[in-house]
């Protein structure tokens, strides 16, 4: 979604919604929602975004060893953290025994135990986005500067370098405006650059910074309005644009890192990827400010053939009842899918689990917005 248009919509709602039950957020749930599953995947966080402005990021958990979906354990697990993990849940990574939560209007990253979630630290980064791990380092994106539309926007961003046994940033690196996703391969950061506050000037390019040097080498021009970069692991990174919610519609780049050059733009639009083996599996509401709605869809691209092989991985029919797939996740192992459903973007939203069939299996509700997903033991580093 336009994401002006939905800071106002957020806004409004709870501006009209005042102190509605749904506000209450500091009440850890439980429910029973699968049969316990024994692999050497333990669990799956979920981050929830939370309404921008109303500090209501919450982080929940699946535990595979019971089949129980409990909400909002941060809390819980620092009773002494107040206004708990803060505003705007905007990535979520595990490096080591340690769970990092990028909360983007709060201006931090949380750092936690993976398994108990008691804070270890924070690191403070203005308008902190999306993390990535390589080699005992943290690389954060950070717009730098503040929440504001502008044309003539004149904040560069920056990659924060935070060292992972100091939990301190150790250096800085200039990219281009607003950036978003970021990805490593071949020794290099692949910085998705957005421009997304200075509307309609969009920015259109990747910036590549140099692991060694950690200096920028080269801006990749791909398309406007950048969000999020993935290298698959045949030389290809698949670049995500959003369009600009008018005439130019989001999209997915296929770019050969070896080759240096746009192999193909695939002509599906995307909210959220996720890479497991060779498979890209994207779920998109594609937002217009012509028609005022969102477009769904669902697919899935064979990363090996550059080929759209499926645009219905949902087979039963039961997409119908979700209304804004807002993030997907793809189980390492079982290859279960899982389709976050943000609904309104002010109320709790809901996680639907599908076989690999594309079956659903069950679902449940979440935090407001839910939209980021780790999982929790071995065999977990496909995404």
């Amino acid at each position: 979604m336009n994401r002006l248009l939905y800071t106002l919509l957020c806004i409004a709602a709870i501006a009209l919604a005042g102190c509605r039950e749904d506000d209450i957020i500091f009440i850890p749930e439980t429910v029973e929602v699968s049969q316990p599953e024994f692999t050497s995947v333990k669990g799956m966080y979920v981050l929830n975004e939370g309404n921008m402005g109303s500090n209501k990021a919450t982080l929940d958990y699946l535990d595979y060893s019971t089949g129980a979906y409990t909400r909002n354990m941060y809390g819980k697990a620092n009773p002494d953290v107040p206004k708990e993990i803060g505003d705007v849940g905007n990535d979520l990574g595990i490096y080591g025994n340690r769970l990092y939560a990028v909360i983007n209007c709060s201006n931090k990253v949380e750092i936690m135990d993976k398994n108990t979630l008691k804070r270890l630290g924070q690191v403070e980064i203005p308008n902190c986005r999306f993390i990535k791990f390589y080699k005992g380092y943290a690389y954060v994106t950070s717009y730098a500067g503040p929440v504001v539309i502008d044309p003539t926007y004149k904040q560069q961003g920056y990659v924060a370098k935070i060292d992972t046994a100091t939990m301190k940033v150790v250096d800085q690196c200039l990219v281009g405006f607003q950036p978003d996703g970021l990805d490593i391969a071949d020794g290099k950061i692949y910085v998705a650059n957005s421009g997304g506050y200075m509307v309609p000037n969009y920015e259109n390019t990747l910036s590549v910074i140099s692991v060694e040097t950690f200096k920028e080498i080269e801006r990749i021009p791909i398309a406007i309005n950048l969000a999020n970069v993935i290298a698959d692991r045949h030389g290809i990174l698949w670049v995500v644009s959003r369009g600009d919610y008018y005439d130019e519609a989001s999209n997915i780049h296929a770019y050969d890192l070896r080759k240096h050059r746009m192999v193909k733009a695939m002509d599906i639009p995307a909210s959220s990827c996720w890479m497991s083996g060779d498979s890209l599996y994207v779920v998109s509401a594609q937002w217009s400010n012509v028609t005022m709605s969102n477009e769904v869809s669902y697919a899935i691209i064979n990363t090996l053939t550059q080929e759209v092989v499926s645009r219905k991985f949902i087979t039963d029919g039961t997409e119908a009842a979700i209304q804004v797939p807002y993030a997907i996740a793809v189980h390492p192992i079982t290859k279960d899918i899982y389709v976050a459903d943000a609904r309104d973007y002010v109320t709790p939203g809901r996680l639907y689990c599908y076989g690999s069939d594309g079956v659903l299996k069950w679902d449940v509700r979440t935090g407001d917005i839910p939209a980021h997903f780790v999982f929790l033991g071995e065999n977990t580093n496909e995404q």
